[in-house]
């Protein structure tokens, strides 16, 4: 469904139309799973945060005021509801990864430094296509520190303008642009490392 669609079903719900739950429901509940299951890492626990974020969203429906921002208002109650579970999951990593230990290396060649960034064109694209590529960005992206995994879904996966990601995540568009970018170097880093195996058979 379109953007569009959302803010009609949105503003159906506002005006107190029982006819679009459902439509709504179906809508947002792949939404809000994949955005829990790639924050939290865990098939369980994306459950639970998908479970409760949507039962929030219809108990403090009343609370939105834009329909136009339906899409950001709902992923910031998941946002919530997934930190509230990570905070006493039995999943919760102890240590965050640093973030010098996922950046890609730079090499010197003939006194320029550039990025190790392995021939992705010499793919077919059948392998391209191929699931074990979307599980691998998947799960490079739940490997990722908190602060970049959630900036990456919401702009790359959830398709927010920056705008809208900096207000799920109460930050400055400026820190979403910095997050952002860390985020989509250490994935290609991830993606890197795994297109060489592929490569090398």
């Amino acid at each position: 469904m379109s953007k569009e669609n959302e803010v009609d079903l949105a503003r159906r719900l506002m005006r107190g139309d029982a006819a679009a739950f459902e439509p709504f429901l179906e809508l947002f509940r792949g939404k809000v799973f994949q955005y829990a299951f790639l924050m939290c890492g865990q098939r369980e626990d994306a459950e639970e945060v998908a479970q409760e974020a949507l039962l929030k969203v219809f108990q403090n429906f009343d609370q939105l005021r834009e329909p136009e921002r339906v899409r950001p208002w709902v992923l910031r109650i998941a946002r919530n509801a997934c930190y509230m579970k990570r905070r006493k999951s039995v999943f919760a990593p102890e240590e965050e990864i640093s973030l010098d230990a996922l950046l890609p290396e730079l090499q010197q060649n003939g006194g320029q430094r550039r990025l190790e960034i392995a021939d992705w064109s010499a793919l077919p694209d059948s392998q391209v296509l191929q699931g074990e590529l979307r599980e691998a960005l998947d799960r490079a992206i739940r490997e990722l520190p908190e602060i970049y995994r959630s900036v990456i879904l919401l702009r790359d996966v959830e398709e927010l303008s920056g705008e809208e990601a900096a207000e799920v995540l109460d930050v400055s568009l400026d820190v979403v642009k910095t997050r952002l970018h860390r985020a989509r170097l250490m994935v290609r880093k991830k993606l890197d490392a795994y297109l060489r195996r592929v490569q090398k058979g």
